[in-house]
Protein backbone atom coordinates (compact mmCIF):
# COMPACT_ATOMS: atom_id res chain seq x y z
CA UNK A 1 0.00 0.00 0.00
CA UNK A 2 2.84 2.41 0.83
CA UNK A 3 4.51 1.68 -2.52
CA UNK A 4 1.29 2.50 -4.40
CA UNK A 5 0.90 5.79 -2.53
CA UNK A 6 4.43 6.82 -3.42
CA UNK A 7 3.79 6.00 -7.09
CA UNK A 8 0.67 8.17 -7.15
CA UNK A 9 2.59 11.11 -5.67
CA UNK A 10 5.34 10.71 -8.28
CA UNK A 11 2.92 10.76 -11.20
CA UNK A 12 1.07 13.75 -9.77
CA UNK A 13 4.33 15.64 -9.29
CA UNK A 14 5.13 15.15 -12.96
CA UNK A 15 1.72 16.56 -13.84
CA UNK A 16 2.31 19.67 -11.73
CA UNK A 17 5.69 20.26 -13.39
CA UNK A 18 4.14 19.79 -16.82
CA UNK A 19 1.42 22.32 -16.00
CA UNK A 20 4.03 24.92 -15.05
CA UNK A 21 6.01 24.30 -18.20
CA UNK A 22 2.95 24.43 -20.43
CA UNK A 23 2.20 27.95 -19.22
CA UNK A 24 5.55 29.26 -20.37
CA UNK A 25 6.97 29.50 -16.87
CA UNK A 26 3.91 31.01 -15.18
CA UNK A 27 2.84 29.05 -12.07
CA UNK A 28 -0.22 26.93 -12.72
CA UNK A 29 -2.93 26.78 -10.02
CA UNK A 30 -1.81 24.16 -7.52
CA UNK A 31 -4.00 22.94 -4.67
CA UNK A 32 -2.85 21.39 -1.42
CA UNK A 33 -3.16 17.82 -2.69
CA UNK A 34 -0.99 18.57 -5.72
CA UNK A 35 1.60 20.29 -3.52
CA UNK A 36 1.75 17.20 -1.29
CA UNK A 37 2.17 14.99 -4.34
CA UNK A 38 4.99 17.11 -5.71
CA UNK A 39 7.06 17.05 -2.51
CA UNK A 40 6.33 13.69 -0.86
CA UNK A 41 9.52 11.67 -0.44
CA UNK A 42 11.65 14.33 -2.11
CA UNK A 43 14.97 15.75 -0.93
CA UNK A 44 15.21 19.43 -1.85
CA UNK A 45 18.14 21.70 -0.94
CA UNK A 46 19.24 19.23 1.73
CA UNK A 47 15.79 18.82 3.29
CA UNK A 48 14.14 15.39 3.15
CA UNK A 49 10.36 15.72 3.12
CA UNK A 50 7.25 13.71 3.82
CA UNK A 51 3.76 14.95 3.05
CA UNK A 52 0.29 14.61 4.51
CA UNK A 53 -2.94 16.19 3.36
CA UNK A 54 -4.82 17.70 6.33
CA UNK A 55 -8.58 18.08 6.01
CA UNK A 56 -10.30 21.27 7.14
CA UNK A 57 -11.46 21.07 10.76
CA UNK A 58 -12.98 23.75 12.95
CA UNK A 59 -11.08 27.00 12.41
CA UNK A 60 -8.29 25.26 10.47
CA UNK A 61 -8.55 25.27 6.66
CA UNK A 62 -7.45 22.28 4.62
CA UNK A 63 -3.75 22.27 3.79
CA UNK A 64 -0.77 20.15 2.81
CA UNK A 65 1.60 19.55 5.70
CA UNK A 66 5.20 19.05 4.62
CA UNK A 67 7.40 17.63 7.39
CA UNK A 68 11.08 17.97 6.57
CA UNK A 69 14.47 17.38 8.17
CA UNK A 70 17.79 19.03 7.41
CA UNK A 71 20.51 16.76 8.79
CA UNK A 72 21.40 16.22 11.48
CA UNK A 73 18.34 17.38 13.43
CA UNK A 74 16.76 20.58 12.10
CA UNK A 75 13.08 19.78 11.66
CA UNK A 76 10.45 22.03 10.16
CA UNK A 77 6.92 21.96 8.84
CA UNK A 78 5.64 23.84 5.83
CA UNK A 79 1.85 24.23 5.62
CA UNK A 80 0.59 24.88 2.09
CA UNK A 81 -3.02 26.10 1.71
CA UNK A 82 -5.32 25.26 -1.16
CA UNK A 83 -5.35 28.81 -2.49
CA UNK A 84 -1.84 30.16 -1.99
CA UNK A 85 -1.63 33.96 -2.02
CA UNK A 86 1.94 33.88 -3.34
CA UNK A 87 3.49 34.89 0.01
CA UNK A 88 5.33 33.15 2.85
CA UNK A 89 4.94 33.52 6.63
CA UNK A 90 7.61 32.07 8.94
CA UNK A 91 6.32 31.68 12.51
CA UNK A 92 8.87 31.83 15.33
CA UNK A 93 9.37 29.47 18.24
CA UNK A 94 9.26 29.95 22.01
CA UNK A 95 11.43 29.43 25.07
CA UNK A 96 14.43 27.25 24.27
CA UNK A 97 12.57 25.91 21.19
CA UNK A 98 12.92 22.12 20.80
CA UNK A 99 9.43 21.66 19.39
CA UNK A 100 7.63 22.68 16.21
CA UNK A 101 4.86 25.15 16.98
CA UNK A 102 1.50 23.66 16.06
CA UNK A 103 -0.79 25.24 13.54
CA UNK A 104 -3.59 24.99 16.08
CA UNK A 105 -3.72 23.98 19.73
CA UNK A 106 -7.28 23.81 20.97
CA UNK A 107 -6.18 23.16 24.55
CA UNK A 108 -3.96 26.24 24.50
CA UNK A 109 -6.42 28.50 22.76
CA UNK A 110 -4.29 28.48 19.64
CA UNK A 111 -7.05 29.61 17.32
CA UNK A 112 -7.85 32.86 19.08
CA UNK A 113 -4.91 34.09 21.14
CA UNK A 114 -1.97 36.04 19.75
CA UNK A 115 0.57 33.39 20.68
CA UNK A 116 2.72 31.61 18.12
CA UNK A 117 0.06 28.95 17.45
CA UNK A 118 -2.53 31.61 16.72
CA UNK A 119 -0.12 33.58 14.53
CA UNK A 120 0.55 30.51 12.36
CA UNK A 121 -3.15 29.74 11.95
CA UNK A 122 -3.99 33.34 11.12
CA UNK A 123 -1.38 33.40 8.36
CA UNK A 124 -2.48 30.06 6.89
CA UNK A 125 -6.10 31.20 6.92
CA UNK A 126 -5.11 34.28 4.89
CA UNK A 127 -3.56 32.07 2.21
CA UNK A 128 0.08 32.29 3.26
CA UNK A 129 2.39 29.30 3.17
CA UNK A 130 3.30 28.98 6.85
CA UNK A 131 6.57 27.58 8.22
CA UNK A 132 7.62 26.60 11.74
CA UNK A 133 10.72 24.77 13.00
CA UNK A 134 12.21 23.31 16.19
CA UNK A 135 15.47 25.27 15.56
CA UNK A 136 17.60 22.13 15.35
CA UNK A 137 17.06 20.21 18.58
CA UNK A 138 14.28 18.38 20.39
CA UNK A 139 13.17 19.07 23.96
CA UNK A 140 12.88 15.98 26.13
CA UNK A 141 9.87 16.80 28.32
CA UNK A 142 6.50 16.12 26.66
CA UNK A 143 4.36 19.23 26.85
CA UNK A 144 7.23 21.30 28.22
CA UNK A 145 9.82 20.88 25.47
CA UNK A 146 10.52 24.61 25.29
CA UNK A 147 11.76 24.91 28.90
CA UNK A 148 14.29 22.06 28.53
CA UNK A 149 17.92 23.07 27.88
CA UNK A 150 19.54 19.68 28.43
CA UNK A 151 20.15 19.46 24.65
CA UNK A 152 22.68 22.31 24.77
CA UNK A 153 25.89 20.80 26.29
CA UNK A 154 28.23 19.22 23.74
CA UNK A 155 26.01 20.12 20.79
CA UNK A 156 27.67 23.02 18.92
CA UNK A 157 25.56 22.53 15.79
CA UNK A 158 22.31 22.88 17.75
CA UNK A 159 23.75 25.83 19.67
CA UNK A 160 24.50 27.75 16.47
CA UNK A 161 21.13 26.88 14.95
CA UNK A 162 19.31 28.11 18.06
CA UNK A 163 21.40 31.28 18.11
CA UNK A 164 20.63 32.49 14.61
CA UNK A 165 21.19 29.94 11.85
CA UNK A 166 18.00 27.85 11.95
CA UNK A 167 15.80 30.48 10.26
CA UNK A 168 18.03 31.11 7.20
CA UNK A 169 18.73 27.38 6.90
CA UNK A 170 15.04 26.50 6.82
CA UNK A 171 14.26 29.39 4.48
CA UNK A 172 16.84 28.22 1.94
CA UNK A 173 15.22 24.78 1.75
CA UNK A 174 11.62 26.00 1.94
CA UNK A 175 12.01 28.47 -0.91
CA UNK A 176 13.47 25.75 -3.15
CA UNK A 177 10.54 23.48 -2.27
CA UNK A 178 8.10 26.23 -3.19
CA UNK A 179 9.89 26.82 -6.48
CA UNK A 180 9.71 23.08 -7.20
CA UNK A 181 5.93 23.13 -6.79
CA UNK A 182 5.00 26.54 -8.18
CA UNK A 183 7.90 27.38 -10.48
CA UNK A 184 8.77 30.58 -8.63
CA UNK A 185 9.78 31.83 -5.20
CA UNK A 186 7.30 33.60 -2.91
CA UNK A 187 6.54 37.16 -3.96
CA UNK A 188 6.90 38.38 -0.36
CA UNK A 189 8.24 36.70 2.77
CA UNK A 190 7.56 37.71 6.37
CA UNK A 191 8.73 36.54 9.79
CA UNK A 192 6.53 36.83 12.87
CA UNK A 193 7.23 35.52 16.35
CA UNK A 194 6.71 36.16 20.04
CA UNK A 195 9.05 35.67 23.02
CA UNK A 196 11.98 33.62 21.71
CA UNK A 197 10.23 33.98 18.36
CA UNK A 198 10.56 37.73 18.89
CA UNK A 199 14.26 37.24 19.61
CA UNK A 200 14.54 35.24 16.38
CA UNK A 201 12.77 38.07 14.58
CA UNK A 202 15.19 40.74 15.81
CA UNK A 203 18.19 38.44 15.34
CA UNK A 204 17.20 37.94 11.71
CA UNK A 205 16.75 41.68 11.14
CA UNK A 206 20.18 42.30 12.67
CA UNK A 207 22.20 39.47 11.09
CA UNK A 208 20.29 38.58 7.91
CA UNK A 209 18.75 41.92 6.93
CA UNK A 210 17.62 40.88 3.44
CA UNK A 211 16.14 37.48 4.27
CA UNK A 212 12.58 38.77 4.78
CA UNK A 213 10.67 41.68 3.30
CA UNK A 214 9.15 42.44 6.69
CA UNK A 215 9.46 41.28 10.29
CA UNK A 216 7.11 41.33 13.28
CA UNK A 217 8.82 40.97 16.68
CA UNK A 218 6.36 40.43 19.52
CA UNK A 219 7.57 40.57 23.16
CA UNK A 220 11.14 39.76 22.07
CA UNK A 221 13.50 37.97 24.45
CA UNK A 222 16.25 40.18 23.10
CA UNK A 223 18.50 40.40 26.19
CA UNK A 224 19.14 36.71 26.78
CA UNK A 225 21.75 36.94 29.55
CA UNK A 226 20.09 39.82 31.41
CA UNK A 227 16.72 38.03 31.31
CA UNK A 228 18.21 34.91 32.92
CA UNK A 229 19.82 37.08 35.57
CA UNK A 230 16.59 38.92 36.35
CA UNK A 231 14.66 35.63 36.55
CA UNK A 232 17.24 34.31 39.00
CA UNK A 233 17.05 37.51 41.08
CA UNK A 234 13.28 37.26 41.33
CA UNK A 235 13.40 33.60 42.24
CA UNK A 236 15.96 34.16 44.99
CA UNK A 237 13.35 36.36 46.67
CA UNK A 238 10.53 33.86 46.20
CA UNK A 239 11.88 30.32 46.13
CA UNK A 240 14.26 30.61 49.08
CA UNK A 241 11.75 32.18 51.48
CA UNK A 242 9.21 29.54 52.51
CA UNK A 243 7.55 31.96 54.98
CA UNK A 244 7.05 34.71 52.41
CA UNK A 245 3.25 34.19 52.38
CA UNK A 246 2.64 36.45 49.39
CA UNK A 247 -0.92 35.19 48.99
CA UNK A 248 -3.26 35.74 46.07
CA UNK A 249 -5.19 38.18 48.26
CA UNK A 250 -2.03 40.22 48.82
CA UNK A 251 -1.33 40.29 45.08
CA UNK A 252 -4.88 41.58 44.54
CA UNK A 253 -4.23 44.24 47.20
CA UNK A 254 -1.19 45.45 45.27
CA UNK A 255 -3.03 45.42 41.93
CA UNK A 256 -5.97 47.37 43.34
CA UNK A 257 -3.62 50.02 44.74
CA UNK A 258 -1.99 50.50 41.33
CA UNK A 259 -5.37 50.69 39.56
CA UNK A 260 -6.74 53.14 42.12
CA UNK A 261 -3.83 55.47 41.41
CA UNK A 262 -3.49 55.05 37.64
CA UNK A 263 -6.47 53.39 35.93
CA UNK A 264 -8.40 56.62 35.30
CA UNK A 265 -5.41 58.47 33.81
CA UNK A 266 -6.50 57.35 30.32
CA UNK A 267 -9.98 58.83 30.66
CA UNK A 268 -11.85 55.69 31.68
CA UNK A 269 -11.81 53.28 34.63
CA UNK A 270 -11.73 49.83 33.04
CA UNK A 271 -9.15 47.80 34.95
CA UNK A 272 -6.41 48.67 32.44
CA UNK A 273 -3.67 51.28 32.84
CA UNK A 274 -3.45 52.58 29.27
CA UNK A 275 -1.40 55.68 30.08
CA UNK A 276 1.60 54.13 31.85
CA UNK A 277 3.77 57.21 31.31
CA UNK A 278 1.51 59.12 33.73
CA UNK A 279 1.42 56.35 36.35
CA UNK A 280 3.76 57.15 39.24
CA UNK A 281 2.76 54.26 41.51
CA UNK A 282 5.98 52.30 42.11
CA UNK A 283 7.73 50.27 44.78
CA UNK A 284 8.17 53.35 46.98
CA UNK A 285 4.43 54.08 46.67
CA UNK A 286 3.66 50.52 47.69
CA UNK A 287 5.90 50.85 50.75
CA UNK A 288 4.30 54.12 51.83
CA UNK A 289 0.68 53.00 51.37
CA UNK A 290 0.62 49.22 51.85
CA UNK A 291 3.26 48.41 54.48
CA UNK A 292 2.06 46.50 57.51
CA UNK A 293 2.63 48.37 60.77
CA UNK A 294 6.05 47.41 62.05
CA UNK A 295 6.84 45.47 58.84
CA UNK A 296 5.62 42.07 60.10
CA UNK A 297 2.94 40.12 58.24
CA UNK A 298 -0.36 40.96 59.91
CA UNK A 299 -2.77 39.69 57.25
CA UNK A 300 -4.09 40.30 53.76
CA UNK A 301 -4.80 44.00 54.25
CA UNK A 302 -1.12 44.98 54.03
CA UNK A 303 2.31 43.86 52.80
CA UNK A 304 5.14 42.85 55.09
CA UNK A 305 8.71 44.03 54.60
CA UNK A 306 9.56 40.64 53.05
CA UNK A 307 6.69 40.98 50.57
CA UNK A 308 7.64 44.56 49.76
CA UNK A 309 11.17 43.33 49.06
CA UNK A 310 9.68 41.20 46.27
CA UNK A 311 8.06 44.33 44.82
CA UNK A 312 11.40 46.15 45.09
CA UNK A 313 13.21 43.35 43.25
CA UNK A 314 10.50 43.08 40.58
CA UNK A 315 10.63 46.76 39.69
CA UNK A 316 14.38 47.46 40.05
CA UNK A 317 16.79 47.84 37.16
CA UNK A 318 19.62 45.31 37.33
CA UNK A 319 23.00 44.91 35.68
CA UNK A 320 24.81 41.58 35.43
CA UNK A 321 28.51 41.00 34.81
CA UNK A 322 28.89 44.76 34.70
CA UNK A 323 27.18 45.26 31.32
CA UNK A 324 24.05 43.18 30.75
CA UNK A 325 21.16 45.33 31.95
CA UNK A 326 17.45 44.79 32.38
CA UNK A 327 15.12 47.65 33.39
CA UNK A 328 12.81 45.61 35.63
CA UNK A 329 9.03 45.51 35.40
CA UNK A 330 6.59 48.35 35.95
CA UNK A 331 3.65 47.84 38.29
CA UNK A 332 0.65 47.68 35.97
CA UNK A 333 -2.33 46.86 38.19
CA UNK A 334 -2.66 43.51 36.42
CA UNK A 335 -0.34 41.50 38.65
CA UNK A 336 -3.37 39.57 39.95
CA UNK A 337 -4.68 38.71 36.46
CA UNK A 338 -4.75 35.07 35.42
CA UNK A 339 -1.36 33.83 34.15
CA UNK A 340 0.50 36.86 35.41
CA UNK A 341 2.27 36.70 38.79
CA UNK A 342 0.44 33.46 39.61
CA UNK A 343 2.22 31.69 36.74
CA UNK A 344 5.48 33.54 36.20
CA UNK A 345 6.54 34.76 39.64
CA UNK A 346 4.91 32.32 42.05
CA UNK A 347 3.97 29.51 39.67
CA UNK A 348 7.52 28.69 38.69
CA UNK A 349 7.92 29.61 35.03
CA UNK A 350 10.63 32.16 35.68
CA UNK A 351 12.24 29.55 37.90
CA UNK A 352 12.12 26.95 35.13
CA UNK A 353 13.72 29.23 32.57
CA UNK A 354 16.47 30.48 34.89
CA UNK A 355 17.24 26.87 35.78
CA UNK A 356 17.44 25.77 32.15
CA UNK A 357 19.46 28.81 31.12
CA UNK A 358 21.95 28.61 33.98
CA UNK A 359 22.31 24.84 34.35
CA UNK A 360 22.03 23.83 30.70
CA UNK A 361 23.36 26.79 28.74
CA UNK A 362 25.76 28.67 31.03
CA UNK A 363 27.10 25.78 33.13
CA UNK A 364 26.46 23.23 30.34
CA UNK A 365 25.10 20.57 32.66
CA UNK A 366 22.84 18.13 30.79
CA UNK A 367 20.55 17.42 33.74
CA UNK A 368 16.88 17.05 32.86
CA UNK A 369 14.94 20.25 33.35
CA UNK A 370 12.66 20.29 36.43
CA UNK A 371 9.07 21.24 35.76
CA UNK A 372 7.34 24.20 37.40
CA UNK A 373 6.52 24.90 40.14
CA UNK A 374 10.06 25.32 41.39
CA UNK A 375 11.82 22.14 42.44
CA UNK A 376 13.68 22.49 45.75
CA UNK A 377 16.25 19.95 44.51
CA UNK A 378 17.26 22.39 41.77
CA UNK A 379 17.89 25.45 43.92
CA UNK A 380 21.63 25.27 43.15
CA UNK A 381 21.14 27.52 40.11
CA UNK A 382 20.10 30.34 42.45
CA UNK A 383 23.65 30.34 43.82
CA UNK A 384 25.24 31.03 40.45
CA UNK A 385 27.11 34.36 40.54
CA UNK A 386 26.64 36.42 37.38
CA UNK A 387 29.21 38.93 38.62
CA UNK A 388 32.02 36.49 39.41
CA UNK A 389 35.08 37.07 37.14
CA UNK A 390 35.33 33.31 36.61
CA UNK A 391 31.94 33.34 34.85
CA UNK A 392 32.59 36.34 32.60
CA UNK A 393 33.92 34.42 29.59
CA UNK A 394 30.91 32.07 29.50
CA UNK A 395 28.43 34.94 29.82
CA UNK A 396 30.16 36.98 27.13
CA UNK A 397 30.11 34.04 24.74
CA UNK A 398 26.42 33.39 25.38
CA UNK A 399 25.50 37.05 24.96
CA UNK A 400 27.47 37.25 21.72
CA UNK A 401 25.59 34.23 20.38
CA UNK A 402 22.05 34.73 21.70
CA UNK A 403 21.47 38.39 22.55
CA UNK A 404 19.49 40.20 19.84
CA UNK A 405 20.08 43.66 21.26
CA UNK A 406 22.06 45.36 18.46
CA UNK A 407 20.15 48.58 17.65
CA UNK A 408 21.96 49.20 14.36
CA UNK A 409 19.24 48.22 11.89
CA UNK A 410 20.55 50.46 9.12
CA UNK A 411 21.29 47.52 6.76
CA UNK A 412 17.72 46.31 7.27
CA UNK A 413 16.34 49.83 6.82
CA UNK A 414 18.51 50.69 3.82
CA UNK A 415 17.33 47.56 2.00
CA UNK A 416 13.73 48.76 2.23
CA UNK A 417 12.60 46.25 4.86
CA UNK A 418 9.89 46.98 7.44
CA UNK A 419 9.72 46.16 11.17
CA UNK A 420 6.80 46.06 13.59
CA UNK A 421 7.59 45.74 17.32
CA UNK A 422 4.85 44.78 19.80
CA UNK A 423 4.80 44.07 23.54
CA UNK A 424 2.11 43.34 26.11
CA UNK A 425 2.08 46.12 28.69
CA UNK A 426 1.47 43.69 31.59
CA UNK A 427 3.94 41.03 30.41
CA UNK A 428 5.21 39.15 33.52
CA UNK A 429 7.83 37.17 31.59
CA UNK A 430 9.70 39.83 29.63
CA UNK A 431 9.36 43.47 30.60
CA UNK A 432 7.90 45.82 27.99
CA UNK A 433 10.35 48.41 29.34
CA UNK A 434 13.16 46.39 27.75
CA UNK A 435 11.57 46.57 24.29
CA UNK A 436 10.86 50.28 24.80
CA UNK A 437 14.55 50.82 25.56
CA UNK A 438 15.58 48.82 22.50
CA UNK A 439 13.25 50.81 20.23
CA UNK A 440 14.59 54.09 21.60
CA UNK A 441 18.14 52.89 20.88
CA UNK A 442 17.14 51.98 17.31
CA UNK A 443 15.69 55.46 16.78
CA UNK A 444 18.91 57.08 18.00
CA UNK A 445 21.13 54.74 15.97
CA UNK A 446 19.39 55.01 12.59
CA UNK A 447 19.33 58.81 12.61
CA UNK A 448 16.31 59.95 14.59
CA UNK A 449 12.55 59.55 14.65
CA UNK A 450 11.91 60.46 11.00
CA UNK A 451 14.39 57.85 9.80
CA UNK A 452 12.92 55.23 12.14
CA UNK A 453 9.35 56.04 11.09
CA UNK A 454 10.26 55.19 7.50
CA UNK A 455 10.69 51.52 8.37
CA UNK A 456 9.61 50.74 11.96
CA UNK A 457 6.69 51.03 14.38
CA UNK A 458 6.42 50.00 18.05
CA UNK A 459 3.18 49.15 19.85
CA UNK A 460 2.46 48.49 23.53
CA UNK A 461 -0.77 46.59 24.25
CA UNK A 462 -1.95 47.71 27.74
CA UNK A 463 -3.07 45.00 30.14
CA UNK A 464 -1.81 42.16 27.95
CA UNK A 465 0.27 39.31 29.41
CA UNK A 466 3.16 37.47 27.76
CA UNK A 467 2.30 37.19 24.05
CA UNK A 468 -1.42 36.89 24.80
CA UNK A 469 -3.97 36.82 27.59
CA UNK A 470 -4.46 39.23 30.45
CA UNK A 471 -7.25 41.76 30.77
CA UNK A 472 -6.24 43.88 27.77
CA UNK A 473 -6.97 43.69 24.05
CA UNK A 474 -4.49 40.98 23.04
CA UNK A 475 -5.49 40.11 19.48
CA UNK A 476 -4.02 42.32 16.74
CA UNK A 477 -3.53 41.57 13.05
CA UNK A 478 -0.07 42.99 12.46
CA UNK A 479 0.58 40.74 9.45
CA UNK A 480 -2.02 42.49 7.28
CA UNK A 481 -0.62 45.88 8.31
CA UNK A 482 2.93 44.78 7.53
CA UNK A 483 1.98 43.38 4.13
CA UNK A 484 0.20 46.60 3.17
CA UNK A 485 3.29 48.59 4.16
CA UNK A 486 5.67 46.32 2.24
CA UNK A 487 3.51 45.69 -0.81
CA UNK A 488 1.74 49.02 -1.23
CA UNK A 489 3.82 51.50 0.74
CA UNK A 490 0.86 52.13 3.07
CA UNK A 491 2.31 52.83 6.52
CA UNK A 492 0.33 51.38 9.45
CA UNK A 493 -2.36 53.65 10.86
CA UNK A 494 -5.69 53.18 12.57
CA UNK A 495 -4.80 49.72 13.89
CA UNK A 496 -7.22 48.05 16.29
CA UNK A 497 -6.71 45.39 18.93
CA UNK A 498 -9.51 43.22 20.32
CA UNK A 499 -10.26 41.06 23.32
CA UNK A 500 -12.26 38.05 22.25
CA UNK A 501 -15.09 36.44 24.16
CA UNK A 502 -15.39 32.69 24.51
CA UNK A 503 -17.47 32.43 21.34
CA UNK A 504 -14.85 34.28 19.29
CA UNK A 505 -16.73 37.58 19.13
CA UNK A 506 -15.07 40.83 20.22
CA UNK A 507 -15.70 41.51 23.92
CA UNK A 508 -14.14 44.95 23.45
CA UNK A 509 -11.68 46.74 21.21
CA UNK A 510 -9.04 49.44 21.57
CA UNK A 511 -6.87 51.41 19.18
CA UNK A 512 -3.37 49.96 18.91
CA UNK A 513 -1.32 53.12 19.23
CA UNK A 514 2.20 53.60 17.94
CA UNK A 515 4.63 54.42 20.76
CA UNK A 516 4.68 56.80 22.59
CA UNK A 517 0.97 57.45 21.99
CA UNK A 518 -1.67 55.83 24.19
CA UNK A 519 -5.39 55.13 23.75
CA UNK A 520 -7.39 57.84 25.56
CA UNK A 521 -11.14 57.49 26.02
CA UNK A 522 -13.05 60.28 24.25
CA UNK A 523 -16.58 58.86 24.33
CA UNK A 524 -19.56 59.69 26.53
CA UNK A 525 -19.02 59.53 30.28
CA UNK A 526 -20.34 56.62 32.31
CA UNK A 527 -21.27 54.61 29.22
CA UNK A 528 -20.02 51.04 29.54
CA UNK A 529 -21.09 50.09 26.01
CA UNK A 530 -19.29 53.06 24.49
CA UNK A 531 -16.15 52.18 26.45
CA UNK A 532 -16.07 48.80 24.70
CA UNK A 533 -15.53 50.33 21.24
CA UNK A 534 -12.21 51.42 19.79
CA UNK A 535 -14.00 54.22 17.93
CA UNK A 536 -14.46 56.02 21.25
CA UNK A 537 -10.73 56.29 21.88
CA UNK A 538 -8.02 58.41 20.31
CA UNK A 539 -4.27 57.83 20.17
CA UNK A 540 -2.90 60.66 22.29
CA UNK A 541 0.51 61.94 23.39
CA UNK A 542 1.22 61.24 27.06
Amino acid sequence: MKANRKFIFTVAAAGVAAGISACGGSPAPVDAAQACAALAGQTVAGATASAALVAASGPVPGYCNISATIAPALNFEMRIPNNWNGKLHYGGGGGFDGVIQKIYDAAGGGGTDADNHGLNLAALSKGYINISSDSGHQGKIPGYEAIDASWFPGNPTAQRLYADLAVPSVMAAAVEMIKKVYGSAPGKSYFEGCSNGGREALMTAQRYPTLFDGIIARAPASNFVASLGSFQNNMRMVATNPSLNFTAAKVRLLSKAVLAACDGLDGVVDGIVSNPAACTFDAASARSTLRCTGGADTGDSCLSDAQLAVVDTWTASKTFAGKYTTPGWALTGNESALNNWDAWLFGGFQFAFQYGGIAGIIQQDAKTQPLPPQDASALDTLAFDFDAPANAAALNAIAAAFDASNPDLRPFMNNGRKLLLWHGGADPALSSKNTTGYYQSVVATVGGQAAADAFARYYIAPGVNHCHGGVGADKSDLLTALDAWVSNGTAPSGLTASKLAGDGSAAFSRPLCAYPLYARYTGPANDANAARLASNYACTSP
